[in-house]
């Protein structure tokens, strides 16, 4: 029976991600490696994109496949980023739950589990303690690899003390399935209902899901991991972090506003990375607009000594 448990833990852990027989200290203390049962889900995503060989394409379908990108970009980069991780704006504590769920819709684990990674990798930007340092331990490790590796996947509630205070939160964290089986279902019926009431849109319920969550997911997931990897090795670099952190315009554009990612690692706090007014930050000016209709607030943005310490200009632009 201990047998069974441990090799079936991974594909428990699908399910609860606090599921650890050894206990999760005993799993962050295991060698970082490549493990085949941890990048099933990955194997799984990718290939179900070939099921495109079956289901075809429509407009509707790759204009949904679009929406859900873009959407659920905003959700991985002003709300998993730049609201759990950085505390950028403030909003209530029911928001905050919706927030959550939205962002368990990106297929990228949970909330707290993101913001502990991510505030550790802060911490040791680019040292042998980075857990996806391109420039540590290659580009395919730090760009997908890191995410095979059992001793990456409990979630330290320590370095999320803040957010581990709500049980909702927890809850969402621990049960993050939720959120790819509420996509997976609402495409599935989103297209059933288009093929029997909209015959002539050309599409249908496998399609949907197709184009919806498995091609749409897999881009998404990608150009996230591109601020891991790419940005860590191309780019220019306007601030002296003392890591490998660059800004990049393509990247800004493809993750609505992470592509400035020197700007961010020089000054976390702000819900603002492309600093200047030409750099777009698709993300940061639809937090303004949410700021705007009172749903968050308390917006932080970049202090004039920010750009005092900037190599473009010692003033900061209007």
């Amino acid at each position: 029976m201990p047998v069974l448990k441990k090799l079936f833990a991974p594909f428990i852990n699908a399910i609860d991600s606090d599921y650890f027989p050894a206990g999760a200290e005993k799993v962050r203390e295991l060698p970082e490696r490549f493990e085949l049962s941890r990048a099933v889900p990955f194997i799984i995503l990718h290939l179900g994109c070939l099921g495109v060989i079956w289901t075809g394409w429509s407009w509707t379908a790759l204009i949904t496949a679009v929406v859900l990108y873009f959407t659920r970009m905003f959700a991985v980069t002003a709300i998993y980023h730049r609201y759990f991780c950085h505390r950028a704006y403030h909003t209530s504590r029911v928001t905050q739950f919706l927030f959550a769920l939205f962002g368990l819709t990106a297929v990228q684990r949970g909330p707290l589990w993101w913001a502990s990674v991510h505030r550790h990798h802060h911490r040791h930007s680019d040292d042998e303690h980075d857990v996806h340092s391109p420039g540590m331990k290659g580009f395919l490790w730090s760009h997908i690899g890191w995410l095979t590796s059992s001793r990456n996947f409990p979630t330290d509630y320590d370095r999320v003390k803040d957010l581990a205070k709500y049980p909702e939160l927890v809850f969402l964290n621990r049960f993050d399935l939720i959120g790819p089986a509420l996509l997976f279902a609402t495409l599935y019926g989103f297209g059933a209902a288009l093929e029997a009431y909209a015959p002539g849109l050309g599409t249908s319920p496998w399609q949907m899901v197709i184009w919806g969550f498995f091609i749409s997911t897999t881009v998404l997931f990608h150009a996230t991991c591109t601020i891991n990897s790419l940005t860590h090795c191309f780019g220019k670099k306007r601030f002296d972090t003392g890591d490998d952190s660059r800004n990049s315009l393509l990247l800004a554009l493809l993750t609505l506003g992470e592509g400035w990612h020197n700007n961010h690692h020089h000054f976390q706090a702000s819900a603002k990375q492309g600093f200047y007014w030409w750099e777009i930050d698709i993300s940061y000016y639809v937090i303004r607009t949410l700021g705007a209709l009172g749903i968050v607030w308390n917006i932080k943005s970049v202090p004039a000594r920010v750009y005092s310490e900037s190599s473009v200009n010692p003033s900061a632009p209007q």
